[in-house]
């Protein structure tokens, strides 16, 4: 077969298969939020990100950030989106590469595909995104449901296909397959490529579009009907009623640093599958097991009747977030305490380790030496007074002080006591074992707009965050072009495990100027100032901001 014959072949495949896939990937997604069955893109997605070696992973997670980085988009808010867009782009590039496939293969043995030969090409496609599907476990219907849905797309999809092809297919290519003179000739040459192309394609249209509309449309009410918190609460009180503990101090915020206490609807989400886990909480436990006295299995219920409440206020934090992220952010936890659960199991000789398990298939390893030396490390269940939002972990996740959030499990059913180290899911990635967090400081605002005046002069309040896990800040200092460092203001934190916000006002000058921010720890200990990327262990480096005065 000519060359030029099966790169046209392949370049008409190539548009079949998208214009087939894409209105199958809109059917799929109104399926989703319709009636709760799969959506194959995301679970595809997922299952590639576990079992590509994990350097691959953390390059594409700096990629996407770094992209969103460089277009200046806050990647708190859009980094979930990219991950959904890229998964949805990777299965239309799937589905096109099979259209080439198919186009390609028929126009190579100069035969005509059959409405069977459809069919086959459906289920090579469709069998193994099937099986992953159900592997990864993306859906909230039984198979008996999700298997025959998922079936009659795909063989639906490779129908088309082949229909698309007798369709599209020059007529050469039926000489080819000895059809003679006399023969019919194919579709096409009766009722026009440039035609059926056009109803393909308008139908395509359709279907993508109203399909992704009215999905979205079903997304944001099921969103809304979560009831992601009212922010009336959020600036002098928490959802629980109680003034905050530093509603009295004299350091007021500059005005556009950011909220003190995170709207939760504000509140960073990282998760390691495109959609958070949903978890029935009338049917759900937990499972403590392993090297214990007494085998636990608890509800939410006996954890709020059964253990002491203990509330914290705390700030967590992302450790692939760069110098400045906005994966980053500060609510009230409340929950049992880790060490008051493990005294009711009892723990047996040997004893080292907890594997903690999580719904969406996360599990991380704790030191049980390091949960004796912190009382404070809760098993969580509220948030601002409320049951933990769904994309936040409902209903159970731990919190560990001084530690990244890649160290603290949300949706998590089990709690297994052993003797054997195993690293967690970030750790087998060639992230940080211990994920302490790292000191650091970021420039908010530089409130040229709210400039005063004071003492003859104008002043202009700059202001900020500074964190350093549960080891507090001691100090910010702040400079501008270079100059001598100036001490800021410290507002007093909510509480020793939150962050600090600072204000500094600077007298006002003209022109365009850089400002740096840095801080030190409770102790004294400077943050690191040079410049480091966020893996293994989390950025470092000092936070600027250039400014036209």
């Amino acid at each position: 077969m000519p060359r030029p014959r099966l790169l046209s072949a392949a370049a008409w495949g190539a548009l079949a298969g998208l214009l087939l896939t894409a209105p199958a990937t809109a059917v799929m997604a109104l399926a989703d939020r319709l009636a709760g069955l799969p959506f194959v893109p995301f679970d595809f997605f997922d299952w590639t990100t576990r079992v590509l070696p994990g350097p691959w992973v953390t390059f594409g997670i700096d990629a996407m950030i770094g992209t969103l980085d460089a277009v200046g988009l806050d990647v708190a808010d859009t980094a979930k989106t990219a991950e959904r867009a890229s998964a949805i782009l990777a299965f239309l590039v799937l589905g096109t590469v099979a259209g080439v496939a198919f186009f390609a293969f028929f126009r190579w043995r100069g035969s005509w595909p059959d409405g069977v030969a459809g069919l086959v090409m459906g289920s090579l496609v469709g069998l193994p995104l099937i099986a992953i599907s159900l592997a990864i476990g993306g859906s909230e219907r039984s198979p008996a449901l999700s298997v025959p849905w998922l079936a009659l797309v795909f063989l639906a999809w490779g129908w088309l296909l082949s229909l698309c092809y007798r369709r599209t297919a020059p007529a050469a290519a039926g000489a080819a397959a000895g059809v003679g003179e006399g023969a019919e000739r194919v579709p096409v040459e009766r009722l026009g490529r440039r035609r059926f192309l056009v109803t393909l394609g308008t139908a395509s249209a359709v279907v993508t579009v109203a399909g992704a509309a009215l999905a979205r449309v079903l997304a944001r009410g099921a969103e809304e009907a979560a009831g992601e918190m009212s922010e009336v609460a959020h600036r002098t009180e928490t959802g629980k009623g109680t003034p905050f503990p530093n509603a009295g101090d004299p350091v007021m915020p500059a005005p556009g640093t950011r909220p003190e206490y995170t709207p939760l609807k504000d509140h960073y989400s990282v998760f390691i599958r495109t959609k958070p886990e949903v978890v029935d909480g009338e049917s759900w436990r937990l499972e403590v097991t392993g090297l214990v006295e007494r085998p636990l299995r608890l509800s939410i219920g006996e954890f709020r009747s059964r253990y002491p409440v203990h509330d914290q206020y705390v700030t967590i934090s992302c450790i692939s977030g760069r110098v400045g992220t906005g994966l980053i952010g500060t609510t009230l936890w409340s929950g049992a305490r880790l060490s008051d659960v493990l005294a009711d199991a009892g723990l047996r000789p040997g004893a080292r380790w907890l594997h903690v398990r999580s719904a969406d298939g996360y599990y991380e390893t704790v030191d049980l030496e390091l949960v004796e030396s912190e009382p404070r490390i809760l098993l969580c269940y509220d948030w601002d007074g409320h049951a933990l939002p769904a994309k936040h972990g409902f209903p159970l996740r731990i919190w560990i002080p001084d530690r990244y959030g890649m160290k603290q499990p949300k949706w998590i059913e089990s709690i297994e006591v052993s003797d054997a180290y195993t690293p967690g899911y970030w750790v087998e990635r060639k992230w940080d074992r211990e994920a302490i967090v790292r000191a650091t400081s970021v420039i908010d605002t530089v409130a040229v707009q709210a400039a005063y005046e004071s003492g003859g002069g104008r002043l202009v309040p700059v202001g900020g965050i500074a964190y350093a896990g549960a080891r507090g800040i001691s100090k910010v200092e702040v400079r501008v072009a270079g100059g001598a460092w100036r001490e800021a203001k410290l507002r007093r934190p909510l509480s020793v495990t939150t962050w600090v916000l600072w204000r500094w006002d600077w007298p006002f000058e003209p022109g365009e100027h850089t400002f740096e921010v840095r801080c030190a720890e409770g102790d004294g200990t400077p943050q690191i100032a040079e410049s480091g990327g966020n893996r293994p262990s989390g950025a470092t480096g000092l936070h600027s901001e250039t400014v036209e005065g």
